[in-house]
């Protein structure tokens, strides 16, 4: 009977050890319309009035799924999903794929990667579009299509400012997919990711689409490579001091942000934010050091 105890006890332990052992691979799917298969114009597929968006969050969420099922073949065994175009509220939940979490609606503090820590270990980024004023590339534009974001000085389109957000978390991008501009924008913003053109962009409405299968399986099999090579992509980090500057077409919404008094105002229409001194706080030309976490949430909404 001792020996037997011995033995269920030598067993459980055993159990419990190889467990702890098992790292989960935790993986966040961040997922804009703009740069899904199909998507041509906001009036038709990626507006909720548009005659044609029912059937395209519905290819959204196919397009999440394959990302999901591209994850999990690489060993992903906690994926969060995070809706992030509109109203945020796109992702049809009951056809969203089961071994997925979904974050959605606004505010929230950390937008379109909302959720995001250092427990993750890739950020994969579907239906991404090109920054505002790219040419040959699909719904081209940066937030709330009114603005110009440069962070260090460089203009960046969507996927670099999330891509910082979740750099400074010390988690690499290592997927987008979206039309080739934006494809290629952030291989030369981030590095050499996996990306996936679903459709190649004509003009900023017209493009060429491929059958949503093709997209599908290209997301599935482009997502399943980048996981595997995330230990060769290295995190998109901002060096410091961290200057963001924002340009509005809008000149009287800039006249209003420049109340702030954490914004020095460079011209009419553009603003700069400069982070971070020496303790972690945030130096701005003339208000006050703002906290810690004011730079990496400091976000407009989308």
């Amino acid at each position: 009977m001792r020996r037997l105890m011995g033995l269920c006890v030598f067993i459980l332990l055993t159990a419990g050890s190889a467990q702890a052992q098992q790292k989960k691979l935790k993986v966040l799917i961040s997922a804009d319309m703009e740069g899904i298969g199909g998507v041509s114009t906001w009036e038709v597929q990626a507006d909720s009035k548009g005659r044609e968006y029912e059937k395209f969050r519905r290819l959204m969420t196919q397009e999440v799924n394959a990302a999901v099922g591209g994850a999990a073949a690489a060993g992903a065994t906690d994926v969060l999903v995070v809706d992030s175009h509109g109203d945020a509220q796109n992702i049809d939940i009951e056809l969203l794929d089961k071994r997925a979490r979904l974050i959605r609606a606004w505010p929230r503090p950390l937008s379109m990667v909302q959720g995001i820590d250092s427990t993750f270990d890739a950020v994969i980024f579907v239906g991404y579009h090109a920054r505002e004023g790219a040419a040959e590339a699909v719904l081209a534009h940066t937030d709330n299509g009114r603005v110009v974001v440069k962070l260090n000085g460089v203009e960046v389109p969507e996927a670099g400012f999330e891509g910082a957000i979740v750099g400074d978390f010390g988690v690499p991008v290592v997927f987008l997919s979206g039309e080739q501009t934006i494809c290629q924008e952030v291989r030369e913003l981030i590095g050499p990711i996996e990306t996936v053109a679903v459709k190649r962009a004509i003009g900023f409405y017209s493009a060429e689409m491929l059958p949503p299968e093709d997209s599908q399986r290209l997301i599935r099999e482009g997502v399943r490579r980048g996981i595997e090579r995330r230990a060769e992509i290295r995190p998109y980090r901002i060096s410091r001091p961290v200057k963001l500057e924002i340009r509005f077409n809008d000149v009287v919404i800039a006249e209003l942000v420049s109340y702030l008094p954490s914004v020095e105002r460079k011209s009419g229409n553009t603003h700069r934010v400069h982070r971070a001194r020496h303790d972690g706080g945030i130096e701005v030309p003339h208000g006050r050091p703002l906290p810690e976490d004011s730079g990496r949430k400091m976000r407009m909404k989308k």
